[in-house]
């Protein structure tokens, strides 16, 4: 079984603080074989203040940091660079000029953490809705804004598809799901696969996996095939957490195998 974590976020994030270094340490620990670093790459106005204070967009410091990590390990776990391209459409400009000034990278993943703008461009990591009525609303904000980010498809997956459950149900206790929306989270993995790009399973920390069996069912009935894992860990704590649990899920799903990449091109792994 080759065991790789596709999402993992460094101090080259802002809203982490372990280098490089030890996450791929702690990669190493939990069995990984491989590691993909993803940090931020962000657009989203509520990210504003962090980019004072972070070198967000300084791609040189990124690479260096990677260089430094690479050294320290010696070989004994693959390391692959890649970034979280993160709600683009909040500036797609400005994105765009942004991603052509990167180097080469081997991976990147593509995903929403806010609302749109006629909603504040919230974030959902701090939604507090009211009620089931306004939490149901902004979950259907967040499908328009896939569904845009898929049609853009500037990115190799897409990552944690259903993400509001995550703030949803996790931390404001509601109990929602994505039934009934199978039209739109259609629309939008057929928007991936015109746009050759695939989707993540997101471990979540052990936590209901984004997304979750249906809609991982869904994307393999629709012809997808390629797919990554990931924890979204930021701290080492969960650096490969429930991996060997979510390629048990793809199986159950019909994946054979699964992707990890290097410069963009993917290798595949029999599950």
């Amino acid at each position: 079984m080759y065991l790789a974590d596709y999402h993992t976020h460094s101090s080259m994030s802002p809203d982490a603080m372990v280098p490089m270094e030890g996450m791929a340490r702690a990669a190493l620990a939990a069995g990984m074989d491989e590691i993909c670093f993803t940090d931020h790459v962000d657009f989203a106005p509520s990210w504003g203040g962090w980019k004072k204070t972070r070198s967000i967009f300084a791609w040189e410091d990124l690479t260096d940091a990677f260089r430094r990590a690479e050294e320290a390990l010696g070989g004994a776990i693959r390391m692959r660079l890649g970034i979280e391209i993160g709600d683009p459409f909040c500036d797609i400009q400005r994105a765009e000029a942004v991603l052509s000034a990167a180097p080469e990278l081997d991976f990147s993943i593509g995903s929403i953490h806010v609302l749109s703008e006629k909603l504040g461009w919230a974030d959902l990591s701090k939604l507090r809705p009211a009620d089931e009525a306004e939490a149901v609303a902004a979950m259907e904000d967040y499908l328009v804004l896939a569904r845009q980010l898929a049609e853009w498809g500037q990115f190799t997956v897409m990552g944690h598809l259903t993400l509001p459950l995550r703030y949803l149900n996790e931390r404001c206790g509601f109990s929602l799901t994505y039934d009934g929306y199978e039209a739109e989270i259609k629309g939008t993995l057929r928007a991936l696969l015109k746009n050759g790009c695939g989707i993540e399973l997101n471990t979540n920390r052990g936590h209901t996996p984004l997304p979750d069996e249906k809609w991982l069912r869904m994307y393999r009935d629709l012809g997808g095939e390629i797919i990554t894992l990931g924890t979204d860990a930021h701290s080492e704590q969960y650096v490969g957490f429930a991996i060997r649990e979510g390629q048990d899920l793809l199986r159950r799903c019909g994946f054979t195998r699964f992707c990890t990449f290097e410069k963009q091109q993917p290798i595949w792994h029999a599950l």
